[in-house]
C-alpha cells in the first residue's frame, strides 16, 4: 500500500522502516521540517507539500508530539483525504475522540509502546477501529508489531486509552523518582535517603541514576504526553493533579533537551536552582 507518514521523527522513521521492510511505498511530506527530518528520510519518497502527499497516501499514520496531533489531522482533513487515518500519538480518549469525528469511518486509533522500533520484540502499535486489523497487517513480519484490540470493547479510542493508562505509570513512576530525589536534595536529606535506601530499597539509589540519564534528553517531549494523561483521569472522574505536576516537572528539565546531565546530582542541582528562580 502507499503509506504517509507525519513526521519521520525518531519514533515515525522507525515506523516507516517497518513499513518499508513490508515492501510497502512509504512517503513524507519535508514542509517545514528540519534537516534532521530529511536525515532520517533518506529512504522515503518525498513530498513537497502536505495536500500532495494526501492525494498520493492510502493510508496516512500520523506520529507527532500530543500537543499537535489535533492541528495535524485537521490540516489532512482540509486537504480531503479519503484514506485511513492512523493517529498514533500519545493522546487522551476525549481528543482521539475529536480526531475521529473529523475522520469518520476511515479512523483508526493508535498507541505505541516500546522505543523507536528497530529491533523486533521491543515496540507494538496498538490499534482500534472499525480498520484496526487492516492497519496491523501492515506490519506483519516487521520489528513495529502493530496488535488490533478486539472490536468486542466498543471503544474508538481504545488504543488511546492504553496508552495513557500504560505511560501514566512508567513515565509518571520515572518524574515522581526524580522529583523525590529532588526533595530529598533541596532539603539537605538526599544522603540519608540514599544510605536509607539501600536498608530498605536496595538498588533504588542506582536506577534513579539510569533514569535521570535515560529520561532527561527525551523530557521535553513528555509535558504534553503528561497533560494528555492528565485529561484522561479527569475525563475517569480520578484525580488529575499528579501528571500535570509530571508535566511541570518534565518542563524543567528541557534545558537537557538531547544533551543528559553528567549525573543526577548535576540534574538535582539545575532543578534547585529552577526552583530558586521560580520560587
Amino acid at each position: 500500500m502507499r503509506v504517509g507518514v507525519l513526521h519521520p521523527g525518531e519514533m515515525g522513521a522507525s515506523v516507516a522502516a517497518s513499513l518499508l521492510a513490508g515492501s510497502h511505498e512509504v512517503a513524507w511530506c519535508s514542509a517545514e521540517r528540519s534537516e534532521h527530518s530529511r536525515a532520517r528520510a533518506v529512504e522515503l519518497q518525498e513530498f513537497s507539500q502536505l495536500d500532495d502527499l494526501v492525494a498520493w497516501a492510502e493510508v496516512l499514520i500520523s506520529v507527532c508530539p500530543p500537543a499537535y496531533a489535533l492541528q495535524q489531522a485537521q490540516a489532512v482533513q482540509a486537504c480531503a483525504f479519503d484514506g485511513l487515518y492512523v493517529d498514533a500519538n500519545a493522546i487522551a480518549p476525549a481528543t482521539a475522540s475529536a480526531i475521529a469525528q473529523l475522520m469518520g469511518v476511515a479512523y483508526v486509533d493508535g498507541g505505541i509502546i516500546g522505543p523507536p522500533a528497530w529491533q523486533s520484540g521491543t515496540t507494538r502499535m496498538y490499534l482500534s477501529g472499525n480498520n484496526a486489523n487492516v492497519v496491523a497487517g501492515l506490519f506483519t513480519g516487521a520489528a513495529l508489531e502493530g496488535i488490533a484490540i478486539p472490536q468486542a470493547q466498543g471503544n474508538e479510542a481504545a488504543a488511546s486509552a492504553l496508552k495513557m493508562a500504560y505511560a501514566a505509570y512508567t513515565k509518571g513512576h520515572s518524574a515522581l523518582l526524580l522529583a523525590t530525589n529532588a526533595v530529598a536534595h533541596n532539603s539537605g536529606v538526599l544522603d540519608v535517603l540514599r544510605s536509607e535506601w539501600e536498608q530498605s530499597l536496595p538498588g533504588l539509589s542506582q536506577r534513579s541514576e539510569i533514569t535521570a540519564n535515560a529520561i532527561s534528553p527525551k523530557a521535553w517531549r513528555f509535558v504534553g504526553e503528561m497533560q494528555e494523561i492528565s485529561a484522561t483521569f479527569a475525563g475517569a472522574g480520578l484525580p488529575a493533579g499528579f501528571h500535570n505536576g509530571a508535566a511541570e516537572f518534565y518542563a524543567r528539565l528541557s534545558e537537557f533537551k538531547d544533551q543528559p546531565p553528567a549525573s543526577l546530582d548535576d540534574l538535582l542541582d539545575v532543578l534547585a536552582q529552577s526552583e530558586n528562580t521560580t520560587g
